[in-house]
């Protein structure tokens, strides 16, 4: 009776204890030359000890992210063709990273061959604030990337911006 009881208690805990909300999100939007790029995510806690953990030259995916286009991109450092891709980075040294397009979707526990990725041109920063969940836009570039569309991926402190032409 004890156990019963017990575990009625447990679970009406549970059921009223306000949980983490995780959200799944959709960034639509309409590049240059009419090309719809659609990001689909969702917001994952930032784990910056994952990262740490990753090995140099190794493709990372928090939670397979997806990049789907409906034509080819080109960019003067990169042609990424119309298709879906895995949003994900690789780390070239602890703190300089590439934001990377695996072609096709990712299971989970997949370990993905780094060299198949597409490495966008980018640029890595850890001062652009925190970022407590995944944020990941497609934005006007700035600086080098100026009058070109960028993808940004924002993790913990690891910010990164990539060209998509």
């Amino acid at each position: 009776m004890k156990r019963i009881l017990c575990g009625i208690a447990v679970s009406l805990v549970a059921s009223v204890a306000p949980a983490h909300p995780h959200f799944n999100k959709t960034v639509t939007a309409t590049l240059g030359a009419g090309v719809e790029a659609t990001i689909t995510y969702n917001t994952t806690p930032a784990n910056e000890a994952h990262a740490q953990e990753a090995k140099v030259g190794e493709f990372v995916t928090p939670r397979r992210p997806m990049l789907k286009l409906s034509a080819e991109l080109k960019s003067e450092k990169a042609s990424v063709p119309a298709g879906e891709y895995t949003i994900g980075v690789i780390k070239n040294a602890d703190k300089d990273w590439t934001l990377a397009l695996y072609p096709g979707r990712l299971g989970r526990g997949d370990t993905p061959d780094a060299a198949k990725a597409i490495r966008l041109d980018s640029m890595f920063s850890a001062d652009q604030g925190t970022a407590d969940h995944m944020l990941i836009d497609v934005t006007p570039g700035h600086g080098r990337f100026e009058g070109q569309a960028v993808m940004t991926l924002h993790f913990g402190s690891l910010f990164l911006a990539g060209s998509l032409g």
